[in-house]
């Protein structure tokens, strides 16, 4: 089972439901994350939830004991930022999101407005039926329809509640536009993720909870992915799983590699 990770060089981890389940640590996940930076791998944090700016993340990993650099966190916003920054510089955004995203996409230089040419979903705690109203009508009459990531639930230790796909799929229905999603399993996420470290896609791999992002980002992009059972997939789920989907490892959880 260890034999595919030994001369791996970058680390990627989903969160929630791979290394804590919503304010519960695994402390296995602790213990394997300090080895590797002690076996001199690199470790990236990566989160679809982009519901929170990384500088949350880098608090919440640090209490939980994990010791995260900000240079460790990325998230599906950051994703998303860049995009617009290289390749829609100047368009007007308008944002249904978080404070805190909202605070994100500002420091980055992106203009947020009412009128504009680009509508971005994302998975909103704060949502609001004036936002998705003004969302669908700014689509309606073209705005171009982004989306931070396509999760449809976010896990939590009571269990799930929508998230980004949901509010997505809400937009779509009442406007008929799909958006571009970024965040995992989308190539540009990979892709931004092979350019910040430095790696190849061989030398990398990512452990995850869910087949339709964590797993597709890897076999989308030929990183080796390592499917954990801690979190939204149970082995059932696998019967009927397309090949895009198919973990090259599943475990019960990283308590297994240690």
């Amino acid at each position: 089972m260890k034999k595919p990770l030994k001369d791996k060089k970058l680390f990627i981890f989903d969160m929630d439901g791979t290394i804590y389940l919503g304010n519960r640590v695994f402390p296995f996940a602790v213990e394997f994350i300090k080895k590797l930076r002690a076996d001199g791998k690199k470790v990236l944090f990566f989160t679809n939830n982009a519901s929170k700016n990384p500088e949350v993340y880098l608090d919440r990993l640090t209490k939980m004991g994990f010791e995260p650099s900000r240079e460790e966190i990325m998230t599906a916003g950051d994703v998303t930022v860049r995009f617009l920054l290289t390749e829609r510089p100047g368009k007007r955004v308008f944002l249904l999101g978080t404070p805190m995203l909202a605070e994100s996409f500002e420091k980055a230089g992106i203009t947020l407005s009412d009128e504009a040419d680009i509508v971005v979903t994302s998975f909103d705690t704060t949502l609001t039926y004036e936002k998705l109203e003004k969302a669908c009508t700014l689509i309606r009459n073209g705005a171009e329809y982004l989306c931070t990531h396509p999760d449809f639930n976010c896990p939590t230790e009571t269990g799930f509640i929508p998230d980004s796909g949901a509010i997505a799929a809400a937009v779509t229905a009442s406007t008929g536009v799909r958006p571009r999603f970024f965040g995992k399993p989308y190539k540009d996420t990979a892709e931004m993720i092979l350019s910040y470290t430095g790696c190849k896609a061989k030398e990398a791999c990512i452990f995850g909870d869910r087949l339709y992002t964590d797993i597709a980002l890897g076999k989308n992009s030929g990183i080796y992915a390592v499917l954990v059972l801690t979190g939204e997939t149970v082995l059932s789920d696998l019967q009927n799983c397309p090949d895009e989907q198919k973990p090259d490892l599943v475990i019960e959880s990283i308590k297994n590699l240690l």
